[in-house]
């Protein structure tokens, strides 16, 4: 399937997936030729094996101010990934408006002379909505949070991947979303997400590749996630780097 997909998408990959996906023999070389964002949770350095654009990531703009404050980033950083949740580890408020906390993490982001992009949850429909009816993906374009955060950031992160099992379902969401992001952000950056463990029945590389398809002509890259099981992927299946890289050898074009 070579030329599957456009050199120029994008990439987001945490250190640790990045790490695994270019032990691979047949698709290091072609990956180190790619634009890779390199996730990095605070306290870690940069793999430094390629070129890549460090992205710190933080749930709580509390947290991310100490990390500035503090100097904490590591040198080279320039973006900041807000990843407000549902979760622990996102303050009630934050969850509560999620758009005030994206306002508050850009304009410390911009004070250092950082790009900000946001990757909102979901389940954050939970909280604003609760009780609401209907799937989660359409309360959130309801909402119209992907328009909202498109205001604020340089680049928004859909959410998407609790639908990748259903091409047209996942394909439906980005695009909406999408669409209103653009609209309330002309310029702003789009990614969308994948998963190669969710939580649920497990996933085949074919279902991602399949969402990719679809909605290739829509964003500018995709987060390729390889969650770890944990405390903030509790009911993650085991992590299946195996499918992360068959996904990437489709649509790097390293299969024959």
């Amino acid at each position: 399937m070579a030329g599957a997909l456009a050199d120029p998408l994008a990439w987001m990959m945490t250190r640790a997936a990045l790490a695994t996906m270019l032990c691979d023999p047949a698709l290091g070389p072609r990956l180190r030729q790619q634009r890779v964002y390199e996730v990095l949770r605070p306290g870690q350095q940069p793999l430094g094996e390629m070129p890549t654009m460090p992205v710190m990531t933080f749930s709580a703009v509390a947290e991310l101010r100490t990390a500035l404050d503090g100097r904490q980033l590591p040198p080279g950083a320039r973006a900041v990934l807000y990843d407000p949740e549902a979760w622990p580890f996102t303050p009630l408020a934050e969850q509560r408006d999620p758009v005030r906390g994206a306002e508050q993490a850009a304009e410390l982001t911009r004070a250092h002379g950082l790009r900000l992009i946001v990757a909102p949850a979901l389940n954050l429909t939970t909280v604003l909505r609760p009780g609401g009816k209907g799937p989660r993906w359409q309360t959130f374009i309801d909402l119209g949070i992907a328009g909202s955060m498109a205001k604020v950031a340089d680049a928004v992160e859909l959410q998407a991947q609790s639908l990748e099992r259903d091409t047209r379902g996942y394909a439906s969401f980005v695009a909406a979303a999408a669409a209103q992001a653009r609209a309330a952000g002309p310029g702003v950056g789009l990614l969308a997400g994948l998963s190669t463990n969710p939580p649920g029945a497990a996933v085949a590389s074919q279902q991602l590749t399949a969402a990719i398809q679809a909605s290739k002509q829509l964003v500018d890259g995709y987060w390729l996630n390889i969650p770890g099981r944990g405390p903030r992927c509790p009911t993650c299946n085991p992590p299946r780097p195996d499918i992360g890289a068959d996904v990437l050898r489709q649509a790097l074009g390293t299969t024959p």
